[in-house]
C-alpha cells in the first residue's frame, strides 16, 4: 500500500480487525520511510458499478465520493459515525445486488435519501435541496410538509407527545 504523504511503495500493517459489521477489515499501517501511519480499509466488492449521470455520462462507481457527499449532509449533527458507516455500506450492497453493472445517480440519490431519512431529520432535508435543486423557501416547505405527516403515525403511543426519539425513528424499542 502506498503511503499518502511521501508516496513510498513500502508500509508495514500494525494492526487489523474487522469494521462494519465484519464487512471490511480496517488496518492501521505504518511507513518505515517518513514515520507516518495512516488506516486503510479492505471491502468485498461484489462487481463494478458504472453510474448513469443525467448527462449521460457514464464513471466508476467511488464510494468515497458517495461518503464525501453524505458527509456534507451529517455535518455538525449528532450522528454516531458507526452509524453512517452502515448505512453506507448498506447502500452500496443494496446497489450491488441489484444485479445491473450500470446503476443511474437518480437511483444512488434515492437509496441516500431513504437512509437519511431514517438517520437524521436534517442531514435529510440539507441532501434533498442539493438533489431536488431546490430553488425556493416552498420546496424546503413541500418536503418537510412530507416528513410531519409521516411523523404523524397514527399507531403511535400517545405518552410520545408525538415527539420522535432516536429509539423510536429508527425501529428500535425504547
Amino acid at each position: 500500500m502506498r503511503c499518502p504523504y511521501c508516496s513510498s511503495n513500502e508500509s508495514q500493517v500494525k494492526d487489523s480487525r474487522p469494521s462494519e459489521d465484519g464487512a471490511a477489515i480496517r488496518r492501521r499501517r505504518h511507513c518505515p520511510d517518513c514515520g507516518g501511519r495512516f488506516t486503510t480499509f479492505e471491502r468485498v466488492q461484489l462487481r463494478e458499478l458504472i453510474v448513469l449521470k443525467k448527462s449521460g455520462k457514464r464513471v466508476p462507481f467511488d464510494r468515497d465520493k458517495l461518503a464525501r457527499s453524505v458527509a456534507i449532509a451529517v455535518r455538525k449533527r449528532p450522528v454516531d459515525p458507526e452509524r453512517l458507516e452502515r448505512m453506507m455500506s448498506s447502500i452500496v450492497r443494496q446497489l450491488e445486488s441489484l444485479g445491473e453493472t450500470e446503476i443511474t445517480s437518480d437511483l444512488i440519490g434515492e437509496h441516500v435519501m431513504e437512509g437519511l431519512r431514517v438517520l437524521d431529520d436534517v442531514a435529510y432535508v440539507r441532501f434533498a435541496s442539493v438533489y431536488r435543486n431546490f430553488r425556493e423557501a416552498r420546496d424546503f416547505e413541500e418536503l418537510l410538509g412530507e416528513l410531519s405527516s409521516e411523523d404523524e403515525d397514527p399507531g403511535k403511543d400517545d405518552n410520545d407527545n408525538g415527539k420522535i426519539t432516536a429509539g423510536n425513528r429508527d425501529g428500535a424499542s425504547d
